[in-house]
């Protein structure tokens, strides 16, 4: 079976390596003309692990990342507002450096199934194929289309026309730092807050940090798209600014953390669609379901997506007589149950995520006071039930 897989990011290597699991050679075709070491950092808590650790790949993260078991929520002066232990699960939560995640994938992949430089236009569906366009004029027939360009796909662009994604009102900065401030504790997570504006810290193992920020846009910080050219703030110095005043090690971490690797991006999701395909085309990870940062799913959803996309594609054989239209059906029909079986999670936690993104960047006095109040007695018994049903989902266990 010819699978194009559009994107070359987490979802798109993983789903790769899944459907190579089945025997399938699916080629990936990525915009970018190499594949930097570039991004922040990523957790990959167990759901997504446990995928990994299918694909052989789990010891590969776990050597370079560094594990969670407990996280904080602190006020922003410092003052310590509850901490609870993550569930104990077969496998750890690991936080790591993105592109050590990326590298891992692309080491187990065949070097010559990675297509880089390969900007994607359009396809067309005939009665029994797909035919994907890209930018340099080329055209290639496939029996199999996955979409898995990110935040702003083209694929998706085709399919849906449903315009750009939902801007939520926050600027989100993220950043590693490679020595761990005094504050900072092995295993332990921290999130701090104040108004209208968070930052939160990770371990990520060799004695690594990664940390990330966001600020509301009605705070003064503005998006990229409506920063005037003549500014010449450095994002480090309009950080500086806008946490002057937060406990340590904040102030620490944001002048630590090299100008080449802070990254700033405006907050986006979408509404969750039921419809993520047609015909022997489908979606994957961001292109179907955006999801806000807030908890930290993003990758690992669509790590989840690979792993049922591969499991519902086994269960399609190619008709011994050869007819291109059956096996079109055939793939379409398991397309179409890979949606089904992935809408009602993805779009729970998507929901999910944007409501915690909401609570903490509330800005208004009255409601900073309640969200105090609120996290400071927040029993480690309901934590602990919300964390497992995100963390217990087994991607290889769902029945197909």
């Amino acid at each position: 079976m010819r699978i194009a897989i559009i994107g070359g990011g987490i979802g798109g290597l993983t789903a790769a390596l899944a459907l190579r699991q089945f025997g399938f050679e699916p080629q990936v075709f990525e915009r970018a003309p190499e594949l930097l070491e570039v991004g922040a950092a990523i957790i990959m808590w167990p759901n997504a692990m446990r995928v990994l650790h299918r694909l052989g790949l789990a010891e590969m993260v776990r050597v370079d990342g560094g594990s969670l078991e407990e996280a904080r929520w602190l006020n922003r002066d410092g003052q310590l507002l509850n901490r609870f232990a993550l569930p104990r699960t077969d496998l750890p939560a690991i936080v790591l450096h993105r592109a050590h995640l990326q590298q891992v994938l692309l080491g187990a992949l065949p070097s010559d199934s990675i297509h880089l430089g390969h900007i994607f236009e359009s396809y067309q569906q005939n009665s029994d194929v797909i035919v994907a366009k890209f930018n340099d004029g080329t055209s290639l027939e496939f029996d199999l289309l996955v979409g898995a360009d990110g935040l702003h796909s083209r694929v998706r662009s085709q399919l849906l026309n449903d315009g750009p994604p939902v801007d939520r009102g926050y600027i989100a900065w993220r950043g590693v730092v490679s020595f761990t401030p005094e504050p900072v504790t092995p295993a332990s997570a921290i999130e701090i807050y104040g108004s209208g504006q968070r930052f939160g810290i990770g371990p990520l193992g060799s004695g690594k940090v990664g940390w990330w920020a966001s600020v509301n846009q009605n705070s003064g910080v503005v998006s990229d798209s409506q920063r005037d050219p003549a500014d010449d703030l450095t994002p480090r110095e309009e950080l500086l600014q806008l946490f002057d005043g937060w406990c340590e090690p904040v102030l620490e971490l944001i002048r630590a953390t090299p100008l080449t690797s802070l990254i700033r991006n405006a907050v986006f999701d979408r509404q969750p669609v039921r419809r993520w395909g047609e015909g022997v085309l489908t979606l994957l990870g961001d292109a179907a379901h955006p999801i806000t940062p807030n908890l930290g799913q993003g990758g690992c959803l669509a790590i989840e997506d690979a792993a049922i996309l591969a499991r519902c594609l086994n269960q399609y054989v190619w008709p011994a007589n050869g007819e291109r239209h059956e096996a079109a059906r055939s793939i379409a029909v398991a397309l179409r149950k890979f949606e089904v079986l992935r809408f009602a999670r993805t779009a729970t936690v998507t929901r999910c995520s944007r409501m915690y993104g909401v609570v903490g960047q509330w800005d208004d006095r009255w409601a900073v006071r309640l969200r105090r109040m609120t996290l400071s007695t927040v029993p480690d018994v309901l934590t602990q039930r919300l964390l497992r049903w995100l963390f217990d989902y087994d991607a290889y266990a769902v029945s197909i």
